[in-house]
């Protein structure tokens, strides 16, 4: 008995030992990522081709030569060929807007009654692309146009990673959207954490651990509620409000799981897009998941709560069309859910898992990195999700 006694004694206990781990690994983290990345580096977006850019614009290569040529829009140049940058883009846009002759237009930047769209990304299951999608989407958008604010509601702040922000490192106290909707006098406006990146059009609030606390708080501020205090599901809401005459998009990524913060980002979207990897397990954890969602939404929907959508879809993600087993899970997704499902799956690919490595997406890295088959196949994947979601928001503002 004695002996065992002391064998217990000798075990390192379990709260010093997470500290001391997640103190290791944060400090090799961070010389690691002083090493790759000195103080004063800033993540950029590489140039794209004329081919590139006349998608984007949506216009022929001729006739961008022909503007090149006309306006001096300035490029770059590579064995030459001309290349452009994301700004050049963006101001081609602009002057594309200014001398169309018909109705169509280049910007296309939301009009008077058209509402600002809240896209709220989710999944109880971890794995199931929701950042990689949301990260996509954000800079799709930006670079088609329009005016469009990133919000990373998850602790882990994956999101921000991919955005060059390194919430250890660059983000500070209050410089979350807790800063925004936290419950005591530090509550500051949300123009004051809203970041710029490195995309014209698009701009970040970033996330870290700070998070959590709104989860720690909102329980005690929910008792000591006075006549007046805005409920926590409509503090989202209230501080996206302040900012809403400068976006036209705001894409909100969920952590993953049904907490304050998800259900605030819930009653504060216009619209949910909900990730969903093609597995058995994956779908029965889903299953679950929407009851809780629907009864908690119930609940707060009868404090107050605005819970009504322009639309709610099912996105596919990493999907592999030869997998029998992923196409019959499709396949029963798609008898159940209906339409309620997006037609276009994103597909899985290396060339999307491996750009993430490096904490960039399908549209941040070179072609050549991969093979043309690999690259072209993800981009097309990318494109295809994303402009349906683009003609779903054109669709809740009325447009054809």
């Amino acid at each position: 008995m004695a002996q065992k006694q002391a064998e217990i004694a000798t075990r390192p206990e379990l709260t010093a030992l997470i500290q001391e781990h997640g103190l290791r690994l944060r400090t090799e983290l961070q010389a690691h990522h002083r090493n790759i990345f000195p103080p004063e580096a800033q993540k950029t977006i590489r140039n794209f081709s004329a081919g590139e850019t006349a998608k984007l614009l949506d216009i022929t290569e001729g006739y961008l030569r022909q503007i090149a040529a006309e306006r001096g829009q300035p490029a770059g140049t590579k064995n030459a060929r001309r290349f452009y940058s994301a700004e050049d883009i963006s101001e081609l846009r602009k002057q594309l807007d200014q001398g169309a002759r018909s109705s169509r237009r280049y910007v296309p930047h939301r009009r008077a009654k058209e509402h600002l769209q809240v896209i709220t990304i989710m999944n109880f299951k971890g794995g199931s692309a929701k950042t990689t999608t949301a990260a996509h989407l954000a800079e799709w958008l930006a670079l088609h146009g329009y005016r469009t604010l990133a919000l990373d509601l998850d602790p882990q702040a994956s999101l921000s990673t991919l955005f060059g922000i390194q919430p250890e490192l660059d983000v500070g106290m209050n410089e979350t959207l807790y800063g925004a909707i936290r419950y005591d006098e530090e509550r500051q406006p949300i123009e004051k954490i809203i970041r710029g990146t490195y995309i014209p059009n698009l701009h970040i609030i970033p996330g870290n651990i700070e998070l959590q606390e709104f989860e720690y708080e909102t329980p005690a501020a929910l008792m000591h509620r006075k006549a007046g205090d805005t409920m926590f599901f409509a503090r989202i809401g209230q501080a996206l409000g302040d900012v809403q005459d400068h976006y036209d998009v705001v894409v909100i990524d969920c952590p993953p799981q049904l907490g304050y913060l998800t259900l605030s980002a819930l009653t504060a979207a216009t619209a949910v897009l909900i990730t969903i990897h093609p597995q058995k397990l994956d779908v029965m954890s889903m299953s679950q998941f929407l009851q809780m969602t629907g009864d908690l939404l119930s609940r707060v929907a009868a404090a107050g709560a605005s819970t009504n959508y322009d639309w709610l879809k099912y996105l596919v993600t990493r999907f592999e069309p030869g997998d029998g087993p992923q196409n019959q899970v499709v396949a029963f997704l798609r008898s159940i859910l209906g339409d309620s499902v997006l037609n276009h799956p994103m597909l899985k690919s290396t060339a999307i898992s491996d750009a993430g490595l490096t904490n960039q997406t399908i549209f941040e890295v070179e072609r050549r990195q991969f093979t043309k088959s690999t690259y072209d196949r993800a981009l097309d994947s990318v494109n295809m999700v994303n402009s349906e979601i683009e003609a779903l928001i054109k669709t809740a503002w009325g447009r054809a």
